[in-house]
């Protein structure tokens, strides 16, 4: 399964999380934090895909902002909501890219997926 997470401020357009989303590819799913979930099921609809509300806190991940830290209990809530979304043994294909617009991305594989 190809899950990207998804972290965004709230005056991210729809039209700036898909343009973010494109250069990720096929996706299976996307994954965000439970506050973020309404907002980002409502902005992707023309991309039918399921969204997954994912508690992020204590996951470790490769990159690290001190803010997102400090208000989330980890380093990155897009690699973390990828991770946690993809299911035991996943693993990161693409870390936290930042996007226009306040939106941050990233690409995790299931446990056997190839890319």
């Amino acid at each position: 399964m190809r899950v990207a997470g998804v972290g965004f401020r709230a005056a991210a357009t729809a039209a700036e999380i898909a343009a973010a989303l494109a250069p990720l590819g096929r996706l299976d799913a996307l994954a965000t934090l439970p506050t973020k979930a309404a907002a980002l099921r409502a902005a992707v609809v023309p991309l039918g895909l399921p969204v997954r509300a994912v508690e992020v806190a204590g996951v470790p991940t490769p990159t690290r902002a001190p803010r997102i830290l400090a208000a989330h209990g980890t380093g990155s809530v897009a690699e973390a909501a990828a991770l946690v979304a993809a299911g035991p043994g996943a693993r990161l294909a693409v870390p936290r890219r930042i996007c226009p617009g306040g939106v941050t991305v990233a690409l995790a594989l299931s446990e056997g997926e190839t890319e």
